[in-house]
């Protein structure tokens, strides 16, 4: 599958035999984001004059859309080229450096809604397996909120290293937390720790399915001895990004396809990794965290929610979590 925007662009349809056949491309339409809108005429006073094109040249606008289009065409075409052959790995600054001038399209494309969302990822995945890598779904985070802000990975792991210092004091004033600590705040233990009570440091009104059991489950499983990670991810509820443990080594996967590793002791970035995904394939937080994620969100990620768009939940949680890091 390639994304659809490619659809009226001959310069991709030209030697690209390794692209999927046009059937397999979705017949979407991109949608304005959700987060910006722009004035209408009447709301600015201005009105809007008619401009008729001439009928025997196209208007400036299609001309620019059509070239634009076939930029965006040769940019996606580069990018699957890196990954047409088996095993691939190609450089990852060359795969930024065009993931950065395929941005505008490649969003559009996938913020689309015009599958479902347990579908998804293995579509996104299929069109665009550069995302299989954790760097480059944290660079499309950086991208999508960061923008040109060459800084902004390291300015947000500051920021979730700030975070976990506090939360730890809040966890054990909502008693959801014993000391002692360990001294490590990225070590395993802690972590583990940490996933385990910060739904209920930022609670959900919805329960989480029954099949999940607790909250936590919506974040972290951590797998049992002999436990099959592929079982359990067949069988999972959600289609939302999660993290598998085995004592050994992090699998990260979305819904119930897995998609890469982690090693232990990068453990403390998960919750990052998480986001980058939610970001990266424009998928929904679960009811059950939503609270929690839209708390990490502003507070770690930088994406302000407007008041418009918050939950009562997610006012209450801020509400509690401000008073007590400002006592």
């Amino acid at each position: 599958m390639i994304p659809y925007y490619l659809r009226a662009s001959d310069d991709f349809s030209e030697d690209n035999s390794s692209a999927a056949s046009p059937a397999q491309r979705p017949p979407s339409v991109p949608r304005k984001p959700k987060t910006k809108t722009l004035p209408s005429a009447s709301s600015s006073g201005s009105s809007l004059g008619t401009v008729i094109a001439s009928p025997t040249m196209p208007a400036k606008d299609d001309v620019v859309g059509q070239d634009s289009l076939k930029m965006q065409a040769r940019h996606y075409k580069t990018l699957s080229n890196m990954y047409n052959k088996p095993n691939a790995k190609p450089n990852q600054s060359d795969v930024a450096q065009v993931l950065d001038l395929e941005f505008k399209a490649r969003r559009a494309f996938i913020d689309a809604d015009v599958t479902r969302e347990e579908d998804r990822p293995a579509k996104i995945f299929e069109a665009y397996p550069c995302f299989r890598d954790v760097r480059n779904a944290m660079d499309e985070l950086r991208r999508i909120v960061g923008g040109t802000n060459s800084s902004y990975i390291e300015e947000v792991k500051g920021r979730w290293a700030d975070f976990c210092a506090k939360v730890q004091f809040y966890g054990v004033w909502k008693k959801a937390l014993k000391p002692p600590f360990p001294l490590d705040v990225r070590g395993v233990e802690f972590m583990l720790a940490l996933f385990n009570a910060l739904p209920s440091l930022f609670p959900s009104p919805t329960s989480p399915p029954k099949k999940l059991g607790n909250s936590c489950e919506a974040l972290l499983h951590v797998l049992k001895s002999g436990e099959d990670p592929t079982l359990y991810l067949e069988k999972r509820p959600l289609s939302s990004p999660v993290l598998l443990s085995d004592g050994s080594t992090i699998i990260v996967a979305v819904g119930n396809v897995p998609v890469t590793t982690l090693p232990q002791e990068n453990f403390s970035d998960g919750m990052l990794v998480l986001m980058a995904y939610y970001y990266t394939l424009h998928l929904r937080y679960p009811k059950c965290v939503a609270t929690l994620l839209s708390v990490i969100q502003t507070e770690v990620i930088g994406d302000t929610i407007h008041d418009q768009d918050a939950t009562s939940s997610y006012k209450k949680a801020m509400a509690d979590w401000k008073s007590f890091i400002e006592k």
